[in-house]
């Protein structure tokens, strides 16, 4: 039989990464919920328009890395290579637009057919923060907070940086995409040929390009803030003032962009050089256009999405795993009274091994190995009398309790 491997991309999170993807989004749950967000979850696929529609024909994610596939009933559908459309279609199709605003924290997995490297991969996860229905600055500065403050708590924010820009309302995306137009246009043989296609369609995603010759062109194109109007400098300075206010330091970048046409106002990245190439650990923007592009009513939104897998690998510290108590029978007849002991005490809410075979010394060697912080005996002798000895593993003291204290007496190692 040949030998099976994931498929390229993916990974299995095993025990010891599972504990560490548990610590972000236990810890993303837990502040997003002091923030009033509400947790929900979206399906793993969509409708492929849903994502046609939102992320635009021209972007690198529809023409090159969807999977996509015709199932039997002859839908055309789509994995989900992203959340906040499955977030904004689910707006409309639940009726949420009554219950505005609406407040969203949602993790899962995601996919794209990406080039396989360190911190990417072609089933990943994320977290997943949405605002819809405020459209005031405040709602930016609360979930860019948000954000901050599940760095704070995962003790990875002093290692990244907020890195912050504007998109301006529609009016001056107009002149920024005129401007942009003009200026490409007169370096077109130099550009690469998908920089070319996106010129007359979607020129802002050009500023997206990783071509060398494009990124050449990109350092001397116009800046978005030239083209600003007093609106879209208002709604900035209200951004950033909230943001001094709750001493969240930023940095501002003038080449942070959105291409699609339904990012407007802020848009952010908190990034680092712990990661080497793949330095953006949580981005996010305003998209108030979304919702009313799907078929919506007009909704402003904000949101974010981060990496588990790579805020992850930033944590510095080991998950802590929780210490077992476990208990071992002396003979064969102490096995079934050793099963109901154990299941009584897991009832009761202990963590509790309990072996399935092998003598006193071996399963004392495997409660070693669990790293347990006590035992539990069960003898002939100490069932006749109504009592358990348990021995304490980091003191090895050990004494018989009454099996009607028994909870109490463990309740130290819970």
């Amino acid at each position: 039989m040949s030998s099976l491997q994931p498929v390229r991309g993916t990974h299995d999170l095993l025990p010891e990464t599972m504990r560490r993807h548990r610590v972000v989004i236990d810890t993303a749950r837990r502040v997003a919920a002091r923030y009033c967000y509400q947790e929900m979850a979206t399906p793993i696929f969509e409708f492929s328009e849903v994502f046609k529609r939102t992320l635009g024909d021209t972007s690198d994610i529809v023409t090159k890395e969807m999977y996509s596939f015709t199932d039997r009933g002859g839908e055309e559908l789509t994995l989900r290579p992203e959340a906040t459309a499955g977030v904004a279609r689910a707006l409309i199709s639940g009726g949420l637009s009554q219950y505005l605003p609406l407040k969203v924290f949602c993790h899962g997995p995601m996919f794209r057919y990406e080039r396989p490297q360190k911190g990417r991969l072609r089933q990943f996860h994320q977290i997943d923060v949405e605002l819809l229905g405020v459209g005031q600055p405040l709602g930016d500065v609360e979930v860019i907070a948000l954000g901050a403050q599940i760095l704070r708590e995962l003790g990875i924010y002093d290692r990244v940086v907020l890195e912050l820009n504007t998109l301006g309302d529609m009016e001056s995306r107009r002149a920024y995409r005129a401007a942009l137009v003009e200026y490409f246009s007169a370096h077109r043989d130099r550009l690469s040929e998908d920089s070319r296609n996106r010129l007359e369609r979607n020129p802002l995603r050009i500023l997206d390009s990783k071509d060398e010759g494009d990124r050449r062109l990109i350092a001397e194109a116009p800046l978005f803030t030239d083209y600003l109007n007093q609106a879209s400098r208002d709604f900035f300075a209200a951004v950033t003032a909230g943001l001094d206010a709750l001493d969240i330091a930023y940095k501002l970048n003038p080449r942070l962009v959105r291409g699609l046409d339904y990012y407007c106002h802020t848009a952010f990245e908190f990034t680092t050089e712990a990661l080497g190439a793949q330095g953006t650990v949580m981005a996010g923007g305003r998209y108030d256009g979304l919702v009313e592009m799907m078929g919506g009513p007009p909704t402003p939104g904000i949101g974010w999405a981060a990496g588990i897998e790579r805020l992850a690998m930033l944590l510095t510290e080991e998950p802590a795993v929780s210490r077992p108590i476990a208990v071992i029978p002396v003979g064969a007849a102490d096995e079934i009274p050793a099963l109901q002991l154990t299941e009584r005490l897991r009832r009761a809410g202990f963590t509790v091994d309990l072996g399935y075979s092998g003598n006193v010394g071996k399963r004392m060697k495997r409660a070693n190995r669990l790293n347990a912080s006590a035992v539990v005996i069960v003898g002939e002798d100490e069932r006749s009398r109504g009592v358990a000895a348990v021995r304490d593993l980091d003191s090895g003291e050990q004494d018989e309790v009454p099996l009607d204290a028994l909870e109490d007496r463990l309740a130290q190692y819970r």
